[in-house]
């Protein structure tokens, strides 16, 4: 959606690689802005996800979001703080991290369906995106490391809520600034 749709696969295959690369830098960059909590950082990814979602569609942002992961397990630094390998697949951000595939891809399918065109939809969407990263981190933490639901959801849910909603906002209203700025260079 951000870039001209041109006729070709070529032109189409190189347009989803480079839209690719740039929210997988996009995501990185934004793991590095992170407030440290007992298990599971706080980061600005979520919105970042949440924007690839809306920006890219159900297909491409989702794909955007795998190939982010795939990147940070060959071990390159991608995710919160200075690490990369399969530690963070496996330990107590898992459940989010799946979770960003989810959102994107929930988000977009959302977005396809017109749900981008409106602030207050949007932030439905974005809200049920938050909502799948949030329950996958709640599931993760209870049932695969075994924390137990209280446990989970007071250190993997209520820290989060009061961001998720400021991130929803956030995103819901800055997805048209961004779709103008790029159809303004178009004209």
């Amino acid at each position: 959606m951000l870039w001209p749709q041109r006729a070709g696969v070529s032109v189409e295959i190189l347009r989803a690689i480079a839209l690719i690369c740039v929210g997988c830098v996009l995501l990185t960059v934004s793991a590095k802005f992170n407030l440290a909590l007992p298990l599971v950082p706080m980061t600005l990814q979520t919105l970042v996800v949440l924007l690839i979602g809306a920006a890219y569609g159900a297909r491409l942002g989702g794909a955007t979001v795998l190939a982010y992961l795939a990147v940070g397990a060959l071990g390159l630094p991608v995710f919160a703080g200075p690490i990369g390998g399969l530690a963070p697949l496996t330990g107590p951000t898992a459940g989010y991290l799946a979770g960003f595939v989810v959102a994107a891809f929930v988000v977009g399918w959302f977005a396809e369906r017109g749900w981008d065109r409106s602030v207050p939809r949007l932030f439905v969407a974005m809200a049920l995106g938050h909502l799948a990263i949030l329950m996958l981190g709640f599931g993760w933490l209870a049932y695969g490391l075994h924390l137990g639901a209280a446990k989970a959801w007071s250190v993997g849910v209520v820290p989060f809520l009061a961001g998720a909603l400021l991130k929803n906002a956030l995103g819901a209203a800055m997805l048209p600034v961004i779709r103008r700025l790029f159809d303004g260079r178009r004209g």
